[in-house]
C-alpha cells in the first residue's frame, strides 16, 4: 500500500496524499510551532518544490530538527509529525479501501506499506481485529510476518509516525536487515514466488528501501508476475509506464481516469478475490500475497508436475473471449486488460449472477453461489 490508499481514506489530511504533501505539512507545522528558523523553512520549501529526490530532502530536514550532538534521534521533527497526524482515526471518511484490504488479510494476504500512518490498523481495531504495526528492525516479527504467522500484521518498511526514532528514509538505516542473509532471503523469496499487488503505489519502484529489499538481488524479474493498479492520466504516459514496469515483472492496469474510481475499484476487486477459491487452494499457504494462488501460476505448476490442464482462455467463432478468473487472484482480468487495452466491451450477466455487471452467466444458468466468468467481446 502506498500514499494513494491513505489519500482515498482520509482526504481531509493533505499530508497523506504524497511525500511532497507530507513534507509541506511538516514545514507548516514547524513554522507554526516556531521550531525551525524562518530562513530554513523557506529553504526547505524551495527544495520540496524543486527537488525530485524527496527522501534526501526529508533526511536533511530530520537532521536539521534533531539535537546537535550527532544523534539523529528526532526531537522537534517528532512534535511536527504528531501535529500533522493528530487524531487520524477521526479523519477516516472513506473506509472502502481499508475494508477491502482487511477482508484480504482475513484470507491470509500479507500487507506491506511504505506509508508512515497507521490508518489500516486503526480501522481494523474498530472492527475488533488484533492489528499489529511492524517495522523491519524487529527481526523476529518480520520473519513471523513473512511466513504468514502474524495474520493482522502490517509491515511498515519506512517505520511509523508514532515512533519517529524508528523512521528510515534510506537503506543505510536498515544495514542490520540488508546484511542479514536470513531476513533478506525470506523477503526476497516472497517477491520471487508470490504475486504482489501494488495499490496506491505509483512511485514505489523509486523507493530506495523497496529497491534494497526486493529489487537489487532478485534475478530474472521480467519473469515474475506482479500487478500495479494506477490512475490513467493519459494514453502515452500510461502505456509507457506499462511497458517500463514489465521489465520488473509488473503488469500495470488502470482503475480509471479519475481518482474517484479508486476506492470502488479496489473494493470490487477484493470482494471478488474473497468470494472465490483457487483450484489449487489446498496447496496454497497463508503467505500468498493475493489471498490465494493465481490460477495462471497454479496451471504452470500443475503442468510442471506433468498434469494436463484444460485451457481457460479460448477464442470462439464470434471472436468472444471467455475467461474464468482465478479465485483470489488479480491475474485473470489484469492479463486480459494488458493484452487488449482499449478493445474490450462488457456484457452484463443476463441471468443475474451474483457478480453483477460486466459478467456473463453460462447457458446452463447460475448455480448456488455462482460466480460468473468474465466474457470479453471486441466492439
Amino acid at each position: 500500500m502506498g500514499t494513494g490508499v491513505s489519500a482515498a481514506v482520509a482526504p481531509g489530511i493533505p499530508a497523506l496524499r504524497s511525500w511532497r504533501s507530507c513534507l509541506e505539512a511538516v514545514l507548516e507545522a514547524a513554522e507554526q510551532l516556531e521550531v525551525l528558523h524562518p530562513g530554513d523553512v523557506a529553504r526547505f520549501r524551495r527544495k520540496v518544490t524543486k527537488d525530485r529526490d524527496l527522501l534526501v530532502v526529508a533526511h536533511d530536514l530530520i537532521r536539521k530538527m534533531s539535537p546537535r550532538t550527532g544523534d539523529t534521534k528526532p526531537n522537534f521533527f517528532q512534535d511536527c509529525l504528531m501535529e500533522v497526524f493528530d487524531d487520524l482515526e477521526r479523519h477516516i471518511q472513506n473506509p472502502l479501501v481499508l475494508q477491502a484490504v482487511l477482508g484480504l488479510m482475513e484470507r491470509g494476504t500479507l500487507v506491506l506499506t511504505t506509508n508512515y500512518d497507521n490508518l489500516l490498523e486503526l480501522f481494523g481495531q474498530q472492527q475488533n481485529k488484533p492489528m499489529e504495526s511492524l517495522d523491519l528492525k524487529d527481526k523476529t516479527k518480520v520473519l513471523q510476518w513473512a511466513r504468514g504467522h502474524v495474520k493482522y500484521g502490517v509491515l511498515h518498511i519506512h517505520g511509523l509516525y508514532t515512533d519517529p526514532c524508528g523512521m528510515v528514509l534510506d537503506p543505510s538505516g536498515y544495514k542490520d536487515v540488508t546484511q542479514d542473509p536470513e531476513v533478506m532471503e525470506v523477503l526476497q523469496s516472497l517477491y520471487r514466488t508470490k504475486s504482489f499487488l501494488f495499490v496506491g503505489c505509483g512511485e514505489t519502484l523509486r523507493d530506495q528501501i523497496f529497491q534494497a529489499l526486493f529489487l537489487y538481488s532478485v534475478p530474472n524479474k521480467v519473469d515474475l508476475e506482479h500487478y500495479m493498479v494506477v490512475l490513467k492520466e493519459g494514453e502515452d504516459q500510461f502505456f509507457k509506464h506499462q511497458a517500463d514496469m514489465l521489465l520488473h515483472g509488473i503488469k500495470v492496469v488502470s482503475y480509471g481516469a479519475s481518482f474517484d474510481h479508486f476506492p470502488g475499484y479496489v473494493q470490487d476487486l477484493a470482494s471478488r478475490i474473497c468470494r472465490r477459491r483457487s483450484p489449487d487452494a489446498d496447496r496454497v499457504d497463508s503467505t500468498t500475497l493475493l489471498g490465494s494462488a493465481c490460477q495462471g501460476c497454479a496451471k504452470r505448476k500443475l503442468e510442471e508436475n506433468g498434469t494436463e490442464v484444460s485451457k481457460q482462455l479460448r477464442q470462439s467463432g464470434t471472436e468472444d473471449f471467455e475467461f474464468s478468473p482465478c479465485a483470489g487472484s488479480f491475474c485473470g482480468f489484469a492479463q486480459l486488460w494488458a493484452l487488449w487495452p482499449q478493445r474490450l466491451a462488457y456484457r452484463p450477466c443476463p441471468r443475474g449472477g451474483e457478480a453483477g455487471p460486466r459478467l456473463f452467466t453460462p447457458a446452463e444458468g447460475p448455480a448456488p453461489n455462482h460466480f460468473c466468468p468474465f466474457r470479453f467481446t471486441r466492439p
